[in-house]
């Protein structure tokens, strides 16, 4: 264990670190580094219904994927692709990916999956985990969830406490609600809405006032206090000049866009955001993975996906070349330096096939390929590539996570 923590460290850091900072600039992606190096995502934040739509998969497309907290992954399986990697940094997204798809294998039925991950709070998941999962999970990922807190409580115990309360973004969520709590203010109350017009009332009266208060604003400013949503310092920049440096409401307009613009009876993000649970009464606002309709076909499809502690770009290095066509790089373009978006995209290039498409999301709203790239070397790696910039708007648009500030399309034309 001491030597996988030194090992997912280091990978962290090569992904993290930037070239030639400013003291100020390396201090902040240490420190970030760190912080990531935890246990951060419970769930995935980007829309997979967007996803779908952008990628076209098709029965012999071969996706390569970051992982995260693993939720797309099965996801994707309901468009029958033919092979998925799950790629990941951090082993702690990677035992979550792993115990996903060791539940779909084991666990006796859908009521105990969903019990297990859409509910994801009842001691009864504690017996779950040691009856049927336990001794399937490898090495690495037992010894996670079997990891030992200095109270003596093990990780396998977020399920019965509550897993989307767990990681540092359900934490930080939490210290939001608290904090909202404080200010007499109530954000849960909007999944009380029944229409759309009631989820804007009830924006304007319990959650836009808070970003009005002072310290919201001070708190705002500040990269570190993102760093429980995932969030780099230099993403952090990316939404800095997007805003023209009032952070606080470029944030206000994002969490607007989440809590307004779609029907909160199927937006499963609002309700993690603003409820810490999915809908576990009617499961209408839940992903697709949790759905029983979809519980056979992804079970069924397990056996087309393999997962790695790995970076991106050193997977592809190792791949043949037009071997893939599907890439979903999440937002981890918005992490990388110049050198690292140009090694990146090289072996994208070559081990995509004729008809390869790419996506990703950005804190901001341009391409840092676009931007980070020389123009020489953009116009030289990005040679028989689309951008298609007006479905990457209408896509964003449509995202119902709605925390993003860009989404992007490229697709491999020659």
């Amino acid at each position: 264990m001491v030597a996988l923590a030194r090992s997912k460290t280091a990978a962290i850091k090569k992904a993290v670190y930037r070239q030639a900072p400013s003291k100020k600039q390396a201090l902040l992606d240490r420190l970030f580094a760190l912080w990531f190096a935890r246990f951060v995502y419970n769930q995935i934040w980007e829309d997979p219904a967007v996803d779908l739509e952008a990628l076209d998969l098709r029965p012999d497309s071969r996706v390569v994927t970051i992982a995260s907290g693993g939720c797309n992954i099965l996801n994707y399986l309901v468009a029958d692709p033919a092979q998925i990697t799950a790629l990941d940094l951090n082993p702690a997204h990677i035992a979550l990916t792993r115990l996903k798809l060791a539940a779909l294998r084991h666990l006796p039925d859908h009521e105990a999956f969903f019990q297990f991950f859409g509910i994801a709070k009842n001691k009864d998941n504690v017996d779950l985990y040691r009856t049927h999962l336990a001794d399937k999970l490898d090495p690495a990922a037992r010894a996670f969830w079997e990891h030992r807190s200095l109270l003596g409580r093990e990780r396998v115990e977020f399920f019965a406490k509550g897993l989307y309360r767990k990681a540092l973004l359900g934490k930080f969520i939490g210290f939001l609600h608290a904090f909202a709590r404080i200010a007499d203010r109530h954000p849960e109350r909007i999944l009380d809405a029944r229409t759309m017009e009631e989820q804007r009332e009830i924006y304007d009266r319990e959650i836009g006032p808070l970003f009005e208060l002072k310290l919201v604003r001070l708190l705002a400013r500040q990269p570190v206090v993102l760093y429980s949503l995932g969030i780099p310092a230099n993403q952090f920049d990316a939404m800095r000049q997007d805003s023209s440096g009032d952070l606080a409401d470029l944030i206000r307009h994002r969490i607007r866009r989440l809590a307004c613009d779609f029907d909160l009876s199927e937006n499963y993000f609002a309700w993690q955001a603003f409820g810490r649970h999915y809908d576990v009464k009617e499961r209408r606002a839940t992903p697709p993975y949790l759905k029983a309709e979809n519980y056979a076909t992804i079970r069924d499809r397990l056996g087309r996906v393999e997962t790695r502690l790995q970076s991106m770009t050193d997977y592809l290095a190792s791949e043949d070349a037009g071997s893939k066509d599907r890439y979903i790089l999440l937002d981890s373009v918005d992490w990388m330096d110049e050198t690292m978006l140009a090694d990146l995209w090289a072996q994208i290039r070559r081990t995509s096939r004729p008809g390869a498409r790419v996506i990703f999301r950005t804190a901001g709203a341009e391409s840092p390929f676009a931007e980070k790239l020389a123009p020489a070397r953009f116009a030289a790696l990005f040679e028989g590539w689309h951008y298609h910039e007006a479905d990457s708007k209408r896509w964003l648009a449509q995202d119902r996570s709605a925390i993003y500030g860009g989404f992007h399309l490229y697709s491999r034309v020659a």
